[in-house]
């Protein structure tokens, strides 16, 4: 921990909204910061039984954070329970509470009125983190506008890099959503899409402009370990059968996840 308590942080896997970093976006309450977004918060709130309009519904800010402060002591030993804490510790200088029912009214209060300092911005918590490099998630259909503002800005130093994450391109269980990405892909590369071919043509299209951004790490959501044999005549068939609109049976998902 000594050695790596005053290194500077090259993430190359977060979480972090470009817009939000492009924008040097701002946060009214702690709920914005913590709850918006992170679906690691929502999945521990639905296990520990609250309602799903207190994760991503339509419940007010602090009637979700009160169900995440609910949360929290069943939380120990989990991650989110110490992350929670070294960042009330870190970034509010809380080290004299546990989040919890009785302390949350408090923290929730004193949080939010530090968020309103200058420095507590989205560009402002990376340079207080000691964020050198981010690598953010991005998928292939991405403009990337958001990652080209930022590195015109010369104001801030920290480099925020796309990383290529093509799971919807592989996600022929769902034809609709497929198709409707593949439409989307077919756009953004400029190319008509007619067979499998093409589609590999659009994507390698979308890699080079990713390139050119300075991305070179590719980011994969894998379920499960893809091994089936398939020849490219097997392929060729399945990808025109789902943009045909056809479902596609368990083994031909496997095989083009292979």
């Amino acid at each position: 921990h000594e050695y790596a308590e005053g290194m500077p942080i090259v993430d190359f896997h977060c979480h972090l909204s470009p817009p939000e970093i492009s924008g040097d976006k701002r946060w009214e309450n702690l709920a914005q910061v913590w709850l918006h977004g992170d679906h690691y918060k929502w999945r521990a709130m639905r296990s520990n039984g609250v309602e799903e309009r207190f994760c991503t519904g339509d419940a007010t800010d602090w009637e979700k954070f009160e169900k995440w402060a609910g949360t929290m002591p069943y939380l120990l030993r989990n991650p989110l329970y110490h992350w929670c804490h070294l960042e009330l510790a870190r970034y509010f200088g809380i080290t004299d509470r546990i989040l919890s029912p009785e302390t949350a009214k408090g923290i929730w209060e004193e949080c939010n009125g530090k968020l309103s300092e200058p420095d507590m911005s989205a560009r402002g918590l990376m340079k207080k983190s000691n964020v050198v490099l981010a690598c953010t998630t991005d998928d292939p259909v991405d403009n990337l506008e958001h990652h080209q503002v930022i590195a015109a800005d010369d104001s801030f130093q920290i480099q925020v890099l796309p990383a290529w994450r093509p799971d919807r391109g592989m996600a022929v269980e769902d034809t609709g959503s497929f198709n409707e990405w593949v439409d989307k892909l077919g756009e953004k590369a400029d190319l008509v899409i007619r067979d499998f071919t093409s589609y590999m043509d659009a994507l390698r299209k979308r890699h080079d402009v990713f390139h050119s951004m300075g991305c070179r790490l590719s980011d994969h959501g894998v379920e499960t370990v893809y091994a089936a044999d398939y020849t490219d005549s097997e392929i060729g068939a399945i990808f025109a059968k789902v943009r045909g609109g056809g479902d596609l049976a368990d083994q031909e998902v496997f095989k083009f996840k292979s």
